[in-house]
């Protein structure tokens, strides 16, 4: 599942997880006295969060049937069972569903009892059960048929109506599935648990005017009644609940074959048609790679990819029925950026990655999820990069890695790998360590097993488990080339049996146990901060845990880092040499010998590590004086993780703001699109901080240094689509920051495009580069503001939108503010499914900053419904109103509204995360305010 990303902003990159169950048995668990008793007193036969194991489903044959004029659906589900134990019971997962009618089947159809079978609920545990007076007799199959009935939902999960209008204004309906991670139950009675693979055969009815599809060919297509259509379609592979999906709609669609055979089509609303043919090359692309690269065939003949109205993540990887967010799916040439294209083929490759990392192979439980998205994010770069070099998509893994470390280096963090239960537990763990870290430290791994092992060994994982369920110890066993004397393949990193366990990798002349060193990445929390200096012709190293709001001199601090230690592959470039040296680090202090003669050395080459370093005496100055002296004798990704180091060890207070702000004067000379966007954003990030502060004289000293420090990069700039994908990313961003510092020439250009634009009615578009900063401009005016809202509500383009949307938060009239942040609760001119971004958006506003946050406290029981506890668009509104708060006043509001709501905070992590960012954010003005006044005062001079 791909999320949402809001914006690219620094302090935005975090998210969370909570406590634990008893250990699962395969005996039935106890009651507690809490489960709801039936009329005839039977109780409740199970107490625990996980469903008994002795009860296998095999094969689902699942009908279902929407009524969009009582926004009702009917269905039935038949499931064949293997017991494995002897029973009364059936225990299984439903949620919201109103089950008429229980019978259980012989292996030879015939009925277990004559009358209806009595049927008990247990809505905590989202859980019923099924009692029957015959014994159902281990080794023997069964099929359990259940009818019932439900409400379409109104939110984002299971059976859910969704609603776009037309140009003309009519409003159209239709209905789709969201199923992960817990809401198969919400559509039909299920053993809603990844291990519980089955076949699924789906038959859906539906009147005339309206096509259905699920995850298999559609086979047949019978009236049962008049009006009514039943399309039936393939059984399924062995597949978990999470990944069935259905959709009824009346879209239309393109359609490609792949040079293996798969037909690819891609689906959207009729008037959006011409809005799928760029999703439809990437996506005949990418399945061709995946094909090549994991040398397994993709399984299923068909792939549909559908662009969905209303939808809460970015994308769900259903098998072979992939469905999108709108933005996350649709390209107009018209409208859509650059920026828009590589995220559309970012998403798509990640989705599809998933047939393989999740849907092929798919991970126990939800503990390791990351072995789903870690893998899926980390595929996005390695599938975008050898399909579409040109959009240079490893620069964009470097802030991946950045958003990861600013995660990971708040207390409130978690292991990759943690512990999860109930469902708002396991939706937080759809967070940026499962997603972003987990792809940073398979950046890691490849680098350290290099790329044809890695490759290998992950074909090797995929082939293995193929159809069932992993842990992280089958992928360490899988990239170790271990095996046992069975399925023995020769080759210099295959072990014998007796062999296997230690899980072996030669590396840098030295024997690793790689289980060792990933269980100190996936099973303990943090990120490692490497110190370094030198002493003569070594190189000395220390690691400790890098955590920015304490500090060595706290009381906590020993508490903190104690019991941690990493296994860290160290890389090194020195000035005596092109080789990248090599050196693996698994004690708290070490030694490396450089030589005498090296000057100046650069630890964690291109970031390739997930650490963060500090060169402790004169390294930092030396790195400095090399930046200013000779900056491309490092590669653009050092130049990059240098200026990211600095300014992270300013926020630990390991560096003075002064040297980090020194370090980057280098940027005059630099040329390189990423660095450059690493300093800028740094700057802009503490000039949007500061401008919250009501400190007028310092927010105009920043803006002018600013647009001093970077008027040759800004004048170079055209209002223009031209350049490579770089050139244009540094466009965007470049003129948005310089109109938003009110810098003249820009404005000036901006707001002549933007009557252009008025004049033309909308027929005339701004360059696609630039059309968010056009409309921002032109929203601060009152007739530019109406006339953007009006074309908000009229555009079929998501992605202009998006824009107009960036622009209309930027009024500096508060009662407009207020007017979008209801509109959007209300859900008609705008979706709710952008309520979290609309949210945001006006937080970031300097006008809108306690605006959107008082919002939030005032409407938190509407949110939650809308969203749900654990959801990341949750997360994201917790984190997106606090994320730059300063003061000890807000700080003590933020815990207060969140003791208020203890009963639901103390289920999230998330709430402990925005109260560390908060802390951050409060240490780093105390600590640093003075010194950034000074160092304006001197570049004034």
């Amino acid at each position: 599942m791909a999320l949402v990303k809001l914006c690219i902003f620094y302090i935005l990159q975090l998210l969370p997880l909570f406590g634990c169950n008893p250990t699962q048995s395969n005996s039935p668990g106890l009651s507690d006295g809490t489960e709801k008793q039936s009329s005839n007193n039977l109780s409740f036969p199970w107490s625990r969060l996980r469903l008994p194991r002795y009860i296998l489903p095999v094969h689902y044959h699942l009908l279902v049937h929407p009524d969009f004029n009582t926004q009702r659906f009917t269905g039935s589900v038949q499931i064949e069972i293997d017991v494995q134990n002897n029973t009364n019971w059936l225990v299984l997962h439903s949620k919201g569903l109103n089950i008429t009618k229980a019978t259980i089947f012989g292996h030879n159809l015939t009925r277990f009892s004559e009358q209806p079978l009595p049927v008990l609920y247990n809505p905590p545990h989202e859980q019923v059960g099924v009692f029957s007076s015959r014994v159902l007799i281990t080794g023997n199959k069964y099929f359990l048929h259940l009818e019932f009935n439900a409400e379409l939902s109104e939110g984002f999960y299971g059976f859910y109506k969704s609603t776009y209008k037309t140009s003309s204004g009519e409003t159209r309906v239709l209905a789709s599935t969201h199923f992960e991670p817990t809401s198969a139950r919400m559509a039909f009675p299920c053993f809603d648990e990844p291990r519980f693979k089955a076949n699924f055969t789906v038959r859906i009815r539906r009147g005339p005017e309206f096509i259905s599809l699920s995850n298999m060919p559609l086979v047949s297509t019978s009236e049962v009644t008049s009006g009514v259509f039943e399309d039936q379609f393939s059984p399924s592979v062995r597949m978990s609940t999470y990944l069935v999906a259905f959709v009824v709609c009346d879209f239309k669609s393109v359609t490609a074959t792949t040079s293996s055979g798969i037909q690819v089509s891609v689906y959207a609303a009729p008037e959006k048609w011409h809005q799928t043919h760029f999703a439809l090359g990437v996506a005949v692309k990418m399945l061709d790679f995946y094909e090549e690269y994991f040398g397994i065939r993709y399984p299923l003949p068909k792939q549909d990819l559908i662009a969905i109205p209303d939808f809460q993540s970015g994308a769900m990887e259903n098998w072979g029925l992939t469905t999108y967010r709108e933005t996350s799916l649709l390209f107009d040439s018209l409208t859509s950026s650059v920026s828009d294209k590589v995220w559309v083929s970012m998403v798509i490759g990640h989705e599809l990655a998933h047939q393989w990392f999740g849907n092929l192979v798919t991970m126990d439980w939800w503990n390791d999820i990351w072995l789903n998205e870690g893998f899926a994010r980390y595929m996005e770069f390695i599938s975008v990069e050898a399909t579409y070099p040109e959009f240079k998509v490893d620069e964009y893994l470097l802030h991946t890695c950045f958003a990861a470390v600013g995660h990971d280096s708040l207390n409130s963090s978690r292991p990759i790998s943690s512990a999860a239960e109930n469902p708002t537990q396991i939706k937080e763990m759809f967070d940026t360590v499962s997603y972003d870290k987990g792809a940073c430290v398979l950046h890691m791994l490849r680098h350290f097993l290099t790329d044809e092992v890695f490759q290998s060994g992950i074909v090797r994982y995929l082939r293995k488990y193929s159809y069932t369920n992993a842990k992280n110890q089958d992928l360490w066993d899988s990239l170790s080339n271990t095996c046992s004397d069975e399925d023995f393949i020769s080759g210099k990193h295959c072990y014998s049996s007796q062999q296997a366990f230690k899980n072996a990798y030669l590396f840098a002349g030295e024997h690793m146990n790689l289980t060792a060193m990933m269980n100190t990445w996936t099973l303990q929390k943090g990120i490692p901060l490497v110190t370094v200096s030198r002493s003569g012709p070594y190189l000395e190293l220390k690691q400790n845990r890098f955590l920015k709001t304490v500090q060595p001199f706290d009381a906590e601090w020993s508490s903190l880092q104690h019991g941690f230690l990493w296994h860290i592959p160290i890389t090194f470039k020195t000035d005596a040499s092109n080789v990248i040296h090599r050196h693996m680090m698994t004690t708290k202090t070490d030694r490396v010998y450089i030589g005498e003669d090296v000057n100046w050395v650069k630890v964690n080459t291109d970031m390739t590590g997930y650490y963060v370093v500090h060169y402790e005496d004169n390294g930092w100055e030396k790195i400095s004086k090399l930046l200013s002296q000779n900056h491309t004798a490092l590669s653009f990704k050092d130049r990059t993780h240098l200026i990211h180091n600095a300014f992270q060890l300013v926020t630990a207070s390991l560096l003075p703001l002064n040297e980090a702000l020194d370090l980057i004067n280098y940027l005059q000379l630099e040329r390189h699109t990423v660095p450059l966007l690493q300093g800028l954003g740094y700057l802009e990030s503490f000039y949007r901080m500061i401008e919250k502060r009501d400190d007028r004289e310092l927010t105009d000293k920043l803006g002018m240094h600013i647009l001093h420090f970077f008027r040759g990069v800004i004048d170079q700039q055209t209002w223009s689509d031209s350049g490579s994908v770089s050139e244009r990313r540094l466009r965007s961003d470049v003129l948005s920051l310089a109109c938003h510092l009110k810098d003249p020439p820009c404005l000036e250009q901006a707001q002549q495009i933007f009557k252009d634009w008025v004049q033309s009615n909308g027929t005339k578009s701004p360059p696609t580069d630039v059309a968010e900063t056009v409309y921002s401009v032109g929203a601060k005016g009152e007739d530019g503001w109406t006339s953007l809202f009006n074309t908000y509500t009229t555009s079929l383009s998501e992605a202009q939108k998006r824009q107009i949307m960036q622009a209309l938060t930027s009024s500096e009239d508060n009662h407009k503010l207020q007017r979008l942040l209801e509109l959007s609760l209300e859900g008609k001119d705008i979706k709710n499914q952008d309520l979290s971004s609309v949210i945001y958006l006006v937080a970031r506003n300097p006008l809108g900053h306690h605006l959107a946050w008082n919002f939030v406290k005032k409407h938190w029981s509407t949110l939650v419904q809308k969203f749900q506890l654990g959801s990341f668009c949750i997360r994201n509104i917790l984190i997106g109103t606090t994320s730059q708060f300063t003061s000890n006043e807000e700080l003590a509001d933020v815990q207060l509204f969140f003791e208020s709501i203890k009963n639901e905070s103390s289920q999230l992590r998330v709430t402990r995360l925005a109260l560390d960012n908060v802390k951050k954010n409060v240490y780093w003005i105390q600590r640093n305010l003075g010194t950034l006044k000074n160092w304006l005062n001197r570049q004034m001079l």
